[in-house]
């Protein structure tokens, strides 16, 4: 009776709503509102007010790829022409330079990721050379977080090395699926042996934190095919694992295309992945830390879990919670907590743009108090699955209180006595619709294709 339960609730809940990493998501910013300007105005008040006591994040975007991963959504720029590497470093430091004007003191980095695309493209000597130069005009926090994303086939002793060397204690590996024919058909081909030697090497060297990127839904994976890559992958023992949904997007990526619809996992077939993939997960002792992330009790996002002070930003999930997320690179995204900007996603247009001296912003949104009173609750349900009354009470609407009733009845939320809404277990894999309830973008009907589906 449970099982005909929860089948009913993925079924009724498997439809597009956003990841949450920002609100309002950003095919719902305002850019008529906004303006270089401005954002400028948004970003040196909250530095201001929290970079002696809260430090900054920094993310730093490198979007090159040797080969294209069809199955993949971010923006990448596809070249085996290293060339690149100095160039769009070049651009990044004086991109970083517009910030440390505006800044006008030293900045504390709290927080600092390499994205990508695949950072480790980057020569690890590159690599030292950007990141020295850019730390050398800041403060590193004494709890630092470093951390980047490497592909176990061109990650290099070196590269874990010279990283670590720099300050970088957790790494992530995009590992995405172990079973030949699956990487085959989305251009991911890295034998196991490649994924153990990087895990070793990174334990070997002293890395604080290993963390793997999987991947359910994508073409031809079975229900078998993904316990045997879970069972590999835990035998490994990472202490993160993020099991992302597979979002089928070919009208936004082209790459996509490689493969038919008829060769993906039906929608009943793919919630049963996630579901086999989770069981496992929860057996071997990894912590549900929600949204698609596992953790192992003794990692710092599974404490963070335990003891309330998990965040969210455009990083995903986070141990550490500042207030201003710079982010640098072509098509990066800034969150200055008044305020969100994105650059141009174009890398020529962007090192153009910076090369001139001008700031590369593609659009953002300046928040409006309703924006972050709303942004407050989604964050209190995807961080510590617990919403306050009086944070309740600065959203609450009866389209809301109607939604919230309903899954209440259906076990997902359950109503304390103090009228605080606490997530249940049960729904812990429905977080992205409860955060989706408060959001009211979604109440407008619209034709767009814009998200990935919640399951």
């Amino acid at each position: 009776m449970q099982h005909d339960l929860h089948a009913t609730l993925l079924k009724k809940y498997d439809v597009p709503v956003p990841r949450y990493t920002s609100y309002p998501t950003v095919p719902h910013w305002n850019t008529e509102t906004f303006s270089p300007d401005k954002w400028q105005r948004s970003v040196k008040q909250i530095f201001d007010e929290t970079n002696a006591d809260r430090g900054i994040s920094l993310y730093i975007h490198l979007p090159f790829c040797e080969s294209l991963c069809t199955y993949c959504a971010c923006n990448t720029r596809i070249t085996k022409n290293h060339a690149v590497e100095l160039r769009y470093s070049q651009a990044l430091l004086k991109e970083w330079q517009l910030y440390l004007d505006l800044f006008e003191t030293r900045p504390v980095i709290r927080e600092l990721h390499l994205g990508g695309g695949t950072p480790t493209f980057f020569a690890p000597e590159n690599l030292k050379s950007l990141l020295t130069a850019l730390l050398a005009k800041a403060t590193c926090h004494p709890e630092m977080e470093f951390s980047f994303e490497g592909h176990p086939n061109n990650t290099s002793e070196e590269h874990l090395q010279t990283l670590y060397d720099l300050g970088f204690r957790r790494v992530s590996f995009g590992v995405q699926d172990l079973d030949p024919k699956v990487q085959r058909t989305i251009n991911r081909v890295q034998p196991f042996e490649n994924v153990q030697r990087v895990v070793d090497q990174s334990r070997a060297i002293g890395y604080q934190s290993v963390s793997f990127d999987l991947v359910y839904g994508l073409p031809y994976q079975t229900k078998q095919s993904v316990e045997d890559t879970v069972g590999q992958i835990i035998g490994l023992k990472p202490d993160r694992i993020a099991f992302y949904s597979y979002a089928h997007v070919p009208w936004m990526r082209p790459g996509q295309r490689g493969y038919e619809d008829s060769d993906l996992p039906t929608d009943a077939v793919k919630r049963n992945l996630y579901e086999a993939g989770r069981a496992l997960f929860l057996q071997a002792g990894y912590v549900d830390i929600g949204m698609d992330h596992f953790s192992l009790p003794h990692d710092a996002l599974a404490a963070a879990h335990r003891n309330g002070t998990l965040h969210r930003n455009f990083m995903g999930y986070t141990t550490t919670s500042t207030r201003l997320l710079v982010g640098l690179g072509a098509s990066s995204i800034s969150d200055a907590h008044y305020a969100y900007a994105q650059n141009e996603k174009n890398v020529e247009a962007y090192e153009a743009q910076i090369n001139a001296g001008k700031w590369s912003l593609l659009k953002g949104h300046l928040q409006t108090e309703d924006d972050q009173r709303i942004k407050r609750c989604i964050l209190a349900i995807a961080c510590t699955g617990h919403l306050s009354a009086g944070l309740l009470q600065t959203v609450i609407t009866s389209a809301i209180r109607d939604e919230l009733k309903s899954m209440a009845d259906e076990g997902i939320v359950a109503w304390l006595p103090s009228g605080a809404l606490q997530v249940t277990d049960l729904g812990r894999a429905f977080i992205r619709n409860i955060c989706a309830v408060f959001d009211p973008h979604l109440r407008v009907p619209s034709e767009a294709k814009t998200f990935s589906r919640a399951i």
